[in-house]
């Protein structure tokens, strides 16, 4: 298989990093398209055997699969200003939030498109990614597809494109979640006169420690929640101080204007 990325940025480039890890594609099967010039000599260095390009250096991809890893910002200028004509057999992966399959289609001229959302976990092999595809794509396209995404950590299919928006909302932007609330509980641990470094490292071994019991136990998160929230006791009073607050109603609210962003980005 051939594959060509459409920017690479952070996420593009931790795609084509799972692809060569896992041998599911070679080196020189593997074009880089970049829109920024800075990163040209970088990426090269990274990537040597490798085709690295810059947009305009384009006019024909020689590819099985492009990628589409632009900021969903920067559609609109790519599908204008580029000069190559989509071959009847490429197919199109796209993982910009929020852009549907029918603008990728209309925009493009083409209609082999599968729309997916991973997370940054993906730059370690751990990320979760939803997707899903246009009427006409095979099954045995889709598990090409599926392949490729799992080599970034896991995948689930979604028969309904709407549901995306919330995925973006809910898993795409989900670390950015967990990262502000350790840094809250990071800085309360300095607050109380730990020193920075020792409230990171209970701090994060605390979350990977109760993302570990979460994931090796039967019982329910409430369940959990009673499991350290003795009556009277420390963790009722932070929860206390939680409810009266309306923390997870807030949470909540976060991420619902997340996909209401999401829709937003489709135009």
């Amino acid at each position: 298989m051939k594959i060509a990325i459409l920017g690479a940025g952070k996420m593009g480039l931790s795609f084509s990093k799972s692809f060569l890890k896992y041998e599911l594609i070679k080196p020189e099967n593997l074009h880089l398209i970049t829109r920024n010039e800075s990163k040209f000599s970088e990426i090269s260095k990274e990537f040597s055997k490798s085709k690295i390009s810059t947009f305009d250096q384009v006019n024909d991809i020689d590819a099985d699969l492009i990628i589409i890893a632009v900021k969903p910002q920067d559609f609109q200028y790519l599908s204008e200003n580029f000069r190559f004509q989509m071959k009847e057999n490429q197919m199109v992966l796209s993982i910009m939030a929020g852009i549907k399959i029918e603008k990728i289609q209309k925009l493009l001229n083409h209609p082999m498109v599968v729309r997916a959302m991973p997370n940054s976990p993906t730059l370690l092999g751990m990320g979760i990614t939803g997707y899903t595809s246009a009427e006409g794509v095979s099954f045995s396209q889709l598990i090409n597809i599926e392949r490729l995404l799992n080599s970034t950590g896991r995948s689930v299919y979604l028969e309904n494109e709407d549901l995306l928006d919330g995925v973006t909302a809910l898993s795409g932007s989900g670390p950015a979640y967990f990262y502000y609330i350790v840094d809250a509980m990071i800085k309360a641990g300095i607050e109380m006169g730990i020193d920075e470094n020792l409230s990171k490292l209970f701090v994060q071994q605390t979350m990977l420690g109760a993302y570990h019991l979460i994931n090796n136990s039967d019982k329910s998160l409430e369940e959990l929640i009673k499991d350290v929230a003795s009556k009277g006791g420390t963790t009722e009073a932070a929860l206390k101080t939680f409810n009266e607050n309306n923390l997870k109603e807030i949470l909540k609210s976060g991420i619902l204007n997340a996909e209401n962003r999401a829709k937003e980005l489709n135009g």
